[in-house]
């Protein structure tokens, strides 16, 4: 038993390594399709040079990104089959068809266009390139429809049969996909895509006007930054909210360890910090604001809700993983609309520029939206334990039969190759990033082949591993 332990420990912390890994690749790629869509739109309706410029400059680093997601996707599928073989037996019916539709409609759709995007814009109508990049950035956000079907479906089941074997059927295609979490986790996923992205951008745009104050792509891009920040950080806060009062009444439990509540009933007050004690029971050093919690979760000044002590210990999540996560993701969030709020007051006073605490800030933030997609993602998977199927197949019951020593080693393995692979995947990005913006941006040159320039994504950002291909 203790080894059975131990494999399934490291069974939950490979495939988080690797969705750790995976889960920012294809959020910058949702983020930033969207971002290249934008400002080739607003080239094409103005004419303005400056949007060609940046769109060609972020064109390079989506390339590479992309083709980094696409790989870390690859590998994280295949844990399904070596690490979770159970779960892919009884749940199989039902998630099996639903990322096979990811891959015959997003993932066609993204890699179908995506050599028109990267390298069409030299060789075919500007119409027709605009329709590719939105296509493009549609397919990103289908995937995500998709992938998070499948995760809505795990987190608040519905639209299934159970068969005698245990497995699950599929009954109703429509309560599968649109199940009670689907729309707010969806929404709430798109705009934290958005809004990482954006202060990617706005970092990049910040570190180059600080270099020089009258490049005009680098105040573009930082300009538009902070508008998103402006409007989508406070729209951010409230479908977090609503997402909330959806978890509360589908896995109150998980509100419960977010929250660190110990006992029902109310009024329940908001503990801003404290340490939940899983051997006691207790949330030790609290501090708290009395009612706030009330307000927060039920909307209501004295309104109460399920203390973990409802559930049996075996039932409850690790509530520290959860309590810590929500917090970061919740702190980062209120930093990222001040900042937003902070852009508008410097815009308004005509200052937008000659603020360097407001770049600085940007620069520090700028990897902020990805820790806090991080965060999020924690406080979803381990706030749902200590089940794959929530209520319905427990964690425990899901894992492959593998020993210790198997899943230790490909562990080790996938740690070595992705800290290297990534790890200079990551310094190439920065090493992107920290290029000058320059007036007539290129792009990929037009004479690179069209049969060698489709190749690879790496082809739009380094032309020579398309020549010869």
């Amino acid at each position: 038993m203790p080894d059975q332990i131990d494999a399934l420990f490291l069974a939950r912390l490979q495939f988080a390594f690797t969705v750790g890994f995976h889960i920012i690749l294809p959020a910058f790629s949702i983020g930033l399709a969207s971002y290249l869509m934008v400002l080739e739109a607003l080239w094409l309706r103005t004419g303005r040079e400056v949007y060609l410029d940046v769109f060609r400059y972020w064109l390079k680093i989506f390339a590479v990104g992309f083709a980094m997601g696409v790989v870390s996707g690859l590998v994280m599928s295949y844990q399904f089959g070596t690490n979770w073989s159970a779960f892919s037996d009884k749940a199989g019916p039902v998630i099996g068809p639903l990322m096979g539709y990811e891959v015959l409609t997003a993932f066609f759709l993204e890699a179908g266009f995506l050599g028109v995007m990267l390298f069409g814009l030299n060789r075919v109508g500007k119409g027709l390139h605009f329709l590719a990049t939105c296509l493009v950035a549609f397919g990103t956000a289908l995937s995500a429809f998709w992938i998070l079907v499948v995760n809505s479906w795990m987190q608040t089941p519905a639209g299934h049969v159970v068969a005698p074997d245990g497995r699950f059927l599929p009954g109703d295609w429509g309560a599968i996909i649109f199940n009670p979490s689907f729309p707010y986790r969806f929404a709430h996923m798109l705009l934290a895509s958005y809004l990482s992205v954006a202060f990617v951008v706005g970092a990049v745009g910040a570190f180059h006007v600080l270099r020089n104050r009258a490049n005009p792509a680098a105040r573009l891009m930082f300009s538009m930054a902070m508008w998103m920040a402006a409007f989508v950080a406070p729209l951010q806060i409230v479908v977090g909210d609503m997402h909330g009062t959806n978890t509360l009444e589908h896995q109150p439990a998980k509100v419960a360890a977010m929250e660190g509540h110990w006992e029902s009933g109310g009024p329940v007050p908001l503990i801003l910090f404290g340490w939940p004690n899983m051997a006691t029971a207790t949330t030790d050093y609290a501090i708290e604001l009395p009612h706030v919690g009330s307000m927060i979760l039920t909307h209501s000044w004295d309104g109460g809700i399920k203390g973990l002590k409802d559930w049996p210990a075996e039932d409850r999540p690790p509530v520290p993983v959860v309590f810590w996560a929500f917090r970061i993701m919740v702190g980062l969030g209120f930093i990222m609309a001040a900042l937003g709020i902070a852009g508008l007051v410097a815009r308004w006073r005509g200052a937008l520029y000659d603020t360097p605490w407001l770049k600085r800030a940007m620069i520090v933030m700028g990897p902020s939206g990805f820790v806090c997609v991080l965060a999020g993602w924690t406080v979803t998977e381990v706030g749902r334990q200590p089940y794959t199927v929530y209520g319905l197949l427990r964690t425990a019951d899901s894992v492959s039969p593998v020993g210790l020593p198997g899943v230790a080693t490909s562990l080790v393995a996938f740690a070595v190759v992705y800290l290297i692979v990534f790890g200079a995947g990551l310094l190439y990005l920065l090493r992107l990033m920290a290029a000058t913006p320059v007036p007539g941006e290129s792009g990929p040159p037009p004479g690179v082949p069209v049969r060698s320039a489709g190749t690879t994504p790496i082809a739009a950002v380094d032309p020579d591993a398309a020549v010869g291909g």
